[in-house]
């Protein structure tokens, strides 16, 4: 494994971060991710970072890409979902059958996958493979991909089942449906199949990302199932998001302090509770999401109790995200609410990400409880 910060998407983030910054409302409008921000992403390696060296692709770790996504994510933070999840569809791909892996990267190992994973279709199987139909939302980068990952139940003799299929872009339909308030520049739109054939060699059965007993190696040959992971991908362009408002209320805020009296001063007082409580949150969050990163890099396996444990502190690490940024807003003043302001666009961004189902607490809290309390599944 290498040290952490050495792969390329690490060295360049800075660079996509400036772009991506650059382009921001440009992509906002336009409801998709900017083409160019896009290459860069692809060239530095974020749609490879989770193919398996044996296969050409970097085999890189969570904590390359937590850092990567985190300074992206402080300009865009649609940048940086995009850029978590091209990685993540990239490691749930892995578990296709040989034959469908070298299909797949046949062309270079920098193919963008996008993915719906909600069950939202329906396959029927016919000889050598399936026919796949659905409509699948909210499906990220979907204009940009090579490919798209969707999930989809199969009728079998006992009982449906879920099944993982890879179809090339060219055989999808891409419904422009995206319109939340936030990562609006993420381009999750909806995806559409009707009577796409499936071989064999590109679908596997999804209880192969959710087996927490026995689950499939991945790219570096250690087993770490999709719910270990999943959740703190999602927290990563959040934190992102947190560290870019905080800079910017610094650079709001600063400014209004100069020349303020060395006396009790009641507004310095407000401000030094802001900043002081929101930077604290902040950080608190990142040391939760370093743990998380560190586990799953490195234990040789990840147990049921550290997957629920995860996801109770990446839900935690959201909240945390969310309350410091609210209240960075609230005191960013008519400046920080500017429709041109870089604050409010991060604000509306990681309200967005943060309302994703995977990062409420309440669910993970009761699945955290019945692991440690009951020792239930």
């Amino acid at each position: 494994m290498r040290t952490t910060g050495t792969s390329p998407l690490v060295q360049q983030a800075h660079s996509i971060a400036e772009l991506a910054g650059q382009r921001a409302e440009k992509a906002e409008a336009a409801r998709t991710p900017d083409p160019d921000v896009v290459d860069a992403l692809v060239a530095a390696g974020a749609a490879r970072h989770f193919v398996p060296i044996s296969l050409g692709g970097s085999g890189g770790t969570f904590a390359e890409l937590k850092q990567a996504a985190v300074v992206i994510g402080a300009r865009c933070p649609a940048t940086a979902w995009c850029a978590v999840v091209a990685a993540l569809m990239t490691r749930t791909a892995n578990h296709l059958p040989p034959a469908g892996q070298r299909k797949l990267w046949a062309g270079g190992q920098d193919t963008l996958i996008a993915g719906g994973v909600m069950p939202r279709g329906v396959a029927a199987a016919v000889e050598g493979g399936w026919s796949l139909s659905g409509s699948w939302p909210a499906v990220s980068s979907s204009e940009r991909a090579d490919w798209i990952l969707l999930s989809a139940t199969v009728r079998a003799t006992d009982g449906p089942e879920q099944r993982i299929f890879l179809v090339p872009a060219t055989d999808a339909r891409v419904d422009r449906t995206w319109d939340a308030v936030g990562m609006q520049a993420t381009g999750s739109h909806t995806v559409a199949v009707e009577q796409v054939f499936v071989p064999d060699t590109m679908a596997f059965p999804a209880s192969a990302l959710t087996e927490l007993e026995t689950p499939p190696a991945g790219p570096d040959g250690r087993a770490v199932p999709l719910p270990a992971v999943n959740t703190f991908l999602f927290a990563l362009p959040m934190l992102g998001a947190a560290r870019g408002a905080l800079r910017y209320w610094k650079e709001l805020t600063g400014a209004r302090l100069q020349g303020r009296p060395g006396a009790y001063d009641p507004v310095l007082a407000h401000y030094a509770d802001v900043f002081a409580r929101s930077s604290s949150e902040i950080d608190a969050a990142e040391l939760l999401l370093d743990r998380i990163a560190h586990v799953i890099d490195t234990a040789s396996a990840v147990t049921r109790a550290d997957v629920a444990r995860n996801q109770r502190d990446c839900a935690f690490a959201a909240e945390l995200l969310l309350r410091a940024v609210d209240r960075l807003m609230g005191a960013s003043g008519t400046s920080g609410h500017s429709t041109g302001s870089a604050l409010q666009r991060l604000w509306r961004d990681i309200h967005t990400a943060g309302s994703h189902a995977t990062l409420q607490f309440g669910p993970a809290a009761a699945q955290y409880t019945r692991t440690e309390l009951m020792h239930t599944n």
